[in-house]
């Protein structure tokens, strides 16, 4: 008669790895802010504004055991040019935030995670929020674009690379 095995592990076998989990807790608007310095006239410049956007991703883990907040900020400025004077006709900021369960995943994954996975699950969110702020403000829709957050993050890396101070060997 064979004897029973675990079929959870084989004799001689390493122990399994726990499986890793990834799990969104909550997606939410942390804040948002919109500036229209120059209304009510700003709304009669025919001019096409020149738009510029600033991306930032924060994470930070929270109390409780392997849960991360990350938070996807944009601000979109528009100016325009009247009478020969730049004039914003809109600032608006707004920061979207996520909740996210990581567990069981290997330290060297978390970085990468926290700084492209997470965000691209919040990033939509955030463009939506924007779009809508940007109709009820009375002006047409602001469509950002996609964003490729690997590139971003690949950036930041690098970038704090060269910066980091080198030591003599």
């Amino acid at each position: 008669m064979a004897e029973d095995q675990n079929p959870q592990q084989a004799p001689g076998a390493a122990p399994q790895q726990p499986t890793p989990t990834f799990a969104i807790q909550r997606i939410y608007l942390k804040d948002a802010s919109l500036e229209i310095p120059h209304a009510p006239d700003i709304f009669l410049v025919h001019d096409n504004p020149q738009i510029n956007v600033q991306l930032e991703v924060e994470q930070h883990p929270l109390q409780e055991a392997n849960v991360y907040e990350v938070v996807v900020r944009a601000t979109v400025t528009a100016k325009v040019t009247q009478n020969n004077e730049e004039q914003t006709m809109f600032l608006v900021e707004c920061k979207q935030g996520g909740i996210f369960l990581l567990q069981n995943f290997p330290n060297d994954q978390m970085p990468m995670i926290l700084g492209i996975t997470c965000p691209t699950v919040v990033y939509p969110y955030l463009r939506a929020n924007i779009s809508d702020l940007m109709v009820r403000a009375g002006f047409p829709p602001v469509y950002l674009g996609e964003v490729n957050f690997e590139a971003l993050f690949i950036q930041r890396m690098q970038q704090q690379a060269a910066n980091a101070p080198t030591t003599p060997q």
